[in-house]
């Protein structure tokens, strides 16, 4: 009886292994014959996309950074989206270099996106070919009230993106395998403020580029035709102030080329306000257009000449410099009480 009972349980547990061993092995998508791939993902680091300029061959040596020092880093995963042809959709997310996903079978079109943004926000993702990455509103009072033409908004994440437009998956137990290139929408724009004189004033600085690009088509590149003004914070230098603003780009442009003729009616401006040490605030603004037509993605945008006189400077403090070198030895008075 003792050794029916040990044979009986012995078979019970094989029965159960060999079930669940074929569930995992024969059932489970990764393992059984279904429509999937494995992508390998690497990544196009580049800041800026060069139309004559050639700023990596001739880099500014007097800059306190070098040009790879702008490079965006890799991300830290990926969204996976599949279309059908029938109108479904399916979507994953994965690691940043590679991983293996379901598809559907038969003819499909798959789109690959950074998801480890903060401010982008992404529109129209049911339809592949109207999906868009904008970035959210940003406001502040005191460049609003004077310039009330264009919505003003935060600059965007670094956004890679990669799409394939046509892939036919079948059903099988072999896994496909892909080799995608994950490619920029998301540039930056190195902004550097030069002063002649007065830059000892300034206390805080922030700044703002109108004209650019309001969101970026996911499938192709192309950036969507209306306009915003990134608003954005500065950092002031002994002999400068400067920003590292990311942007979509210029409106209206493709991705794979650029005609010069195409924007020429558009107009780009730069705006730098400063709150000065004695509380008061000045707005510097100038035209840009040049630069930003030779920089349609990215690049070193420039304004000069900026000056901030010792009467603007000093105003309200009496006329005192707050250095107090030549002032005289110190010498302790005592008062009486």
């Amino acid at each position: 009886m003792k050794a029916s009972a040990y044979i009986l349980a012995a078979f019970v547990a094989a029965s159960a292994l060999a079930s669940c061993r074929k569930e995992l092995c024969y059932n489970h998508w990764e393992h059984a014959p279904s429509a999937k791939a494995y992508f390998d993902a690497s990544y196009e680091r580049e800041w800026e996309r060069d139309y004559g300029k050639s700023w990596e061959e001739n880099w500014d040596g007097n800059l306190e950074f070098g040009y790879d020092s702008l490079r965006p880093a890799v991300p830290n995963g990926l969204r996976v989206i599949s279309y059908s042809a029938d109108g479904e959709k399916s979507e994953y997310n994965t690691g940043p270099y590679g991983d293996l996903v379901p598809l559907f079978e038969g003819s499909q079109y798959i789109l690959f996106y950074n998801n480890d943004t903060e401010y982008l926000v992404f529109n129209d993702i049911d339809e592949y070919t109207m999906a868009t990455a904008s970035t959210r509103t940003r406001t502040r009072g005191t460049y609003s009230q004077s310039h009330e033409d264009e919505i003003t908004v935060n600059a965007p994440d670094m956004l890679y993106a990669h799409c394939i437009e046509d892939w036919n998956a079948e059903r099988k137990v072999e896994a496909d395998s892909l080799d995608i290139l994950m490619q920029p929408l998301v540039y930056t724009y190195y902004i550097r403020y030069d002063f002649t004189y007065g830059l000892k004033y300034v206390s805080i600085a922030r700044g703002a580029l109108s004209g650019m690009a309001a969101a970026v088509y996911l499938n192709n590149g192309t950036t969507a035709e209306d306009k915003v003004t990134i608003l954005y914070d500065c950092i002031k230098h002994d002999s400068h102030i400067d920003a590292k603003v990311m942007s979509f780009g210029i409106p209206n442009f493709p991705d794979n080329n650029y005609n010069p003729t195409k924007a020429e009616d558009e107009t780009y401006k730069l705006n730098l306000e400063v709150r000065l040490t004695n509380g008061e605030i000045l707005d510097f603004e100038q035209d840009v257009t040049d630069q930003v037509h030779a920089q349609p993605r990215g690049g070193i945008i420039r304004m000069g000449g900026l000056s901030i006189s010792d009467t603007t400077g000093l105003k309200g403090s009496s006329g005192f410099d707050v250095d107090v070198d030549g002032w005289g030895d110190q010498e302790d008075i005592i008062l009486p009480l």
